[in-house]
């Protein structure tokens, strides 16, 4: 079994909701792990989007964070405002979303884990920057 970690640089990429640092990643043959930080500007939003590789745990330390999260029935919806300390599960091809309804910066720590983890791995269904 072979050991893959990439953690001397921390990767800061600028998105138009704000922004995301790739902080650590590993893989243990089939399986692997990243680490983000995501910092979501005021009145902004990501996309509405599924991963069919990962799933993600999402841990908020700064701001209020408004999260959706689509019901296995594909057809209802969740909506959580998570304090910092207060975290959710989002299992993969899960439907979600991170917002920020506040007048400061929302910051969450995103642990990823799947056989997959590039920033490909994304099914967008629904945009707010035209993004496919």
């Amino acid at each position: 079994m072979s050991t893959t970690y990439k953690t001397s640089q921390v990767e800061h990429t600028e998105r138009p909701w704000g922004w995301y640092e790739s902080i650590d990643e590993a893989s243990y043959g089939a399986t692997g792990n990243k680490v983000k930080r995501i910092q979501v500007k005021p009145g902004q939003r990501l996309s509405l989007q599924k991963h069919a590789q990962r799933a993600e745990h999402w841990i908020v330390v700064r701001g209020i964070a408004r999260i959706t999260l689509g019901n296995p029935d594909g057809e209802t919806w969740r909506e959580l405002d998570l304090k910092p300390g207060q975290h959710c599960d989002i299992a993969v091809g899960q439907v979600h979303r991170l917002a920020n309804l506040g007048s400061e910066p929302v910051e969450i720590i995103e642990v990823q884990l799947g056989s997959y983890l590039g920033e490909d791995d994304i099914t967008r269904l629904q945009d707010d920057f035209g993004r496919k």
